[in-house]
């Protein structure tokens, strides 16, 4: 029997390209030059698409897949794909919730000591010289019993603040309404309040048209000089142009992030900041966690193509 063709969006690691290239004729869009010329030859051969979460599926590609089933999405945020279009044509659409979850938390959690604490600077202090030149490392930050707040109480929220609580954390946080497994935690339904009341203000949101720039300049002022934000949802959550401009000036104390309009390409003021905790969207980057997102991806399409129900079906 013929294989489904699918269009693979961007690379995967080997363990999980192997198997996808065994269960499914596989066209890598990724390897081409030019994509509309590509997108014309194979478009309506296509029946599946296997993406990542930051790249997506535009309306532009979905329409030159005219036999397009189901886009399946290597990640959890799905707000890259036009959903729209996928509506319009009763596309499916899958993600890979939970196995994710804690190590996207763990990583917020670590951004958050490793700036608090000072750690990249402290560890460039030993390696240049300057510990044994110039004495003791400047002091920071604690970490325990201070304040935290929580933007999105869902499934990442939720486990940051199961961690936070370990540090003996006052808990707040912020969604649509009150969630009855919050306990110990103090519900603040507006940001800027949530933000007021912050230490550090982990940003844990879902992405979508609602969410934009829901960390906007009021809340980044509301978080204040001595505040650090910490984001490991989508960049989109945020206003940056607004966030750089409190970095530079001092508005806010610090950030911690994962993510940035137009990565890898960020914008440069970021990188002359010293109040700014840089990573590479790698907050589900462990051997674990990738393995378990490229098997959940390939599930969606494998039980799409069989008829049967999808194990995480957003759309």
């Amino acid at each position: 029997m013929k294989k489904p063709d699918i269009l693979q969006i961007g690379p995967y690691p080997a363990w999980d390209q192997e198997p996808l290239d065994e269960a499914f004729a596989v066209h890598r869009y990724f390897e081409v030059e030019n994509k509309t010329a590509f997108l014309k030859q194979v478009g309506s051969s296509i029946r599946g698409i296997a993406t990542r979460g930051e790249l997506g599926a535009s309306r532009e590609m979905i329409t030159a897949c005219p036999n397009l089933e189901i886009v399946s999405v290597y990640g959890v945020g799905y707000d890259a794909v036009d959903l729209d279009a996928c509506r319009e044509r009763s596309i499916r659409v899958t993600n890979t919730p939970d196995v994710l979850t804690g190590d996207v938390a763990d990583l917020g959690v670590a951004m958050m000591l490793c700036q608090s604490r000072g750690m990249v600077g402290a560890e460039r202090w030993v390696r240049d010289g300057s510990w044994a030149e110039k004495g003791l490392y400047p002091l920071k930050r604690r970490v325990w019993g201070r304040r935290a707040g929580v933007l999105g109480l869902g499934r990442i929220g939720f486990e940051v603040a199961k961690r936070l609580r370990g540090f003996d954390m006052d808990i707040a946080y912020s969604d649509v309404v009150e969630k009855p497994y919050a306990e110990g935690m103090t519900f603040i339904a507006d940001p800027v309040a949530l933000a007021e009341r912050s230490d550090f203000l982990f940003v844990t949101l879902a992405a979508s048209a609602v969410t934009r720039h829901v960390v906007s300049k009021e809340v980044i002022a509301a978080l204040g000089p001595e505040g650090m934000l910490i984001n490991i949802s989508r960049a989109s959550n945020i206003d940056e142009d607004a966030l750089v401009d409190a970095l530079e000036s001092g508005a806010l104390g610090s950030a911690a992030l994962d993510v940035f309009e137009g990565e890898p390409k960020l914008d440069p003021r970021f990188l002359t900041l010293e109040n700014v905790l840089l990573q590479p969207h790698h907050a589900s980057g462990t051997v674990e966690t990738r393995k378990a997102m490229g098997r959940l991806v390939r599930d969606n399409l494998t039980a799409h193509f069989a008829g049967s129900a999808l194990p995480t079906s957003v759309l």
